[in-house]
């Protein structure tokens, strides 16, 4: 449980006809994958190269925390195998990064909807993304 952390937001506003405000609360709640994911990438050197990635998942109901918690190891390795995947200009560049965030994001989607019936993730975030 110390891996959920639940967050209310209130940023959505709507206007009615009459132009008066109507406040519409967003239960937002993020899943971090602990700990932070660490992989080698495709390097043109002979060093050692790695990725270390702090993964948040966004979803837009606190209870689909119990879903992502239960499938944790699926996430997780999917995540794994997209970065290992990835060269070292992607890795290193800030459009790689947004490429392999997205795709990430798709991927862990499919994933959720073959387990559970549905696309619960609305964001995935990268919190910390080191490599060397």
């Amino acid at each position: 449980m110390g891996k959920w952390l639940l967050l209310l937001l209130t940023f959505v506003s709507a206007f009615n006809v009459n132009g008066t405000e109507n406040q519409v609360l967003k239960n937002y709640a993020y899943y971090g994958l602990e700990p932070d994911i660490v992989t080698n990438y495709i390097s043109s050197s002979k060093k050692r190269s790695f990725v270390r990635v702090n993964v948040e998942l966004m979803v837009n109901d606190p209870q689909s925390l119990i879903e992502l918690e239960h499938h944790d190891p699926l996430l997780r390795s999917t995540i794994l195998e997209i970065l290992g995947a990835q060269s070292e200009e992607q890795i290193k560049s800030m459009i790689g990064k947004e490429s392999i965030r997205r795709e990430c994001f798709e991927a862990v989607n499919r994933l959720l909807e073959q387990e559970v019936g549905e696309r619960l993730v609305v964001n995935l975030l990268f919190t910390q993304y080191l490599y060397n």
